[in-house]
């Protein structure tokens, strides 16, 4: 074991350390209760809330062990430990993030359009599809080729779209929130733009089969009968059936029409596909389809907060969900996603407006309500640059809140950001 400080030799092969301490252990030896300062790699690679933490529970533990080989720790008291070798160097694997080619405030209205024409086609394709009328599966590849280039120039606009609920538009929004947030997520992993065009094809198009479940069911705001919940279940073959029919599809698209609501444990449906069997596209599109609809309001229940469905989604990694994906989708949503509404130490209000990985709870923010809970013109603070005694403004977040908390929409205050000669956002890069 490598320590750190000031050693003195008590026998050969082994040493005394001083009363306070910094010591790396593997992190297989980590246990509930050890004060955790330091990792084998950087603090953004790991999904934990803060970069130096006292291990509370065997989640922790279990999260430690999956991303870290060595990890560093603090002690109290004297001890005599055998020494053993130092850990190996970190992984090179690079590190997963995005590349800004343009402004918020140029890329949000461009962004803007592209999420409105995928919405209003997605409407479409689902109203034929429900009247039994043929559905045009023409448009939807020019369509995501437009938000694969719009998340490219600024992945920040397209996550601030996606912070827009309607209750009533459910199903369409959700097929284009999928498609969105899984070519984001996609680029977030490196991943090729064919690749991205296949991811946002496929979210956009996973629920398609749900139009051929009558509505009194689909929109049911009490629990299913047994019936009604098999009924339910058959959407992903309907969806799969109609994607059929156009030859030009990509096949991991019809997949994951079919295979979303698979398990890596056997237990999903409809065909209790194994993990061997379950492919990269359907994994994502999993992910991103059960985030969607847990941070979403249904006729049967209210929305979760997106820290509450991430915590879902890693309770079900290895059961549900892919491991090593689960962790990189926690690390890229992050704590307050950009198009979060927050409220700020100081009693005004602001929309994030983009993340560090390096300071996940001091994200640039613009504050669009003054602590009067009026509106004020907006203007952007890097909470990681605020001095922590709060001596020149805002220093943390207090919370996040809900759209439309303190009578502030975000999908209005887009769209007056989207009006040429309105004010501009200013340009995080």
């Amino acid at each position: 074991m490598r320590l750190q400080g000031k050693m003195s030799p008590t026998a050969a092969g082994s040493h005394s350390a001083p009363i306070t301490r910094k010591v790396d252990i593997p992190a297989v030896r980590a246990t509930v209760g050890m004060h955790v300062v330091g990792l084998d790699r950087p603090w953004e690679e790991v999904p934990v809330l803060f970069q130096s933490f006292v291990i509370e529970n065997e989640e922790q533990v279990d999260i430690l062990c999956d991303h870290c080989e060595w990890i560093t720790i603090e002690e109290t008291g004297c001890v005599v430990m055998p020494w053993e070798p130092a850990p190996p160097p970190r992984s090179t694997r690079p590190a997963p993030g995005f590349r800004v080619k343009l402004p918020l405030a140029e890329e949000l209205p461009q962004a803007s359009r592209r999420y409105h024409q995928a919405r209003d086609y997605v409407d479409t394709l689902l109203h034929d599809v429900a009247d039994n009328r043929d559905a045009s599966l023409g448009e939807a590849r020019e369509i995501v080729r437009s938000c694969v280039n719009s998340i490219a120039n600024n992945a920040n606009a397209m996550f601030w779209l996606t912070r827009i609920r309607d209750q009533h538009s459910y199903t369409a929004e959700h097929c284009v929130r999928v498609g969105l947030l899984a070519i984001t997520f996609g680029r977030y992993l490196g991943l090729p733009g064919k690749d991205l065009e296949i991811l946002g094809l496929s979210g956009m198009l996973h629920d398609v089969g749900k139009m051929r479940i009558a509505p009194e069911i689909l929109n049911k705001p009490g629990a299913l009968t047994r019936y009604e919940w098999a009924r339910m279940r058959r959407h992903a073959e309907y969806g799969f059936q109609l994607l059929g029919s156009d030859h030009e599809l990509e096949p991991e698209v019809r997949e994951a029409a079919l295979s979303h609501h698979e398990r890596l444990d056997g237990r999903g449906y409809p065909r209790a596909l194994s993990a061997d069997d379950i492919g990269r596209t359907t994994r994502i599109i999993s992910i991103v389809d059960a985030y969607d609809a847990m941070t979403s309001d249904r006729a049967y229940r209210m929305g979760i907060p997106a820290s509450d469905a991430l915590r879902v989604l890693y309770r079900y990694r290895d059961t549900q969900f892919d491991r090593e994906l689960v962790a990189d989708f926690i690390r890229m949503i992050g704590i307050y996603p950009p198009g979060s509404l927050v409220e700020l130490d100081t009693g005004e209000v602001a929309v994030v407006l983009a993340t560090s990985p390096q300071h996940k709870l001091h994200p640039l923010v613009e504050v669009v309500l003054d602590r009067d809970g009026r509106l004020c013109e907006p203007h952007p603070i890097n909470l990681s640059e605020q001095p922590s005694d709060g001596s020149q403004g805002a220093s943390a977040i207090t919370r996040a809140l809900p759209d439309g908390s303190a009578g502030f929409s975000l999908a209005e205050h887009i769209r007056r950001l989207s009006v040429p000669n309105s004010h501009a956002t200013p340009a995080p890069r």
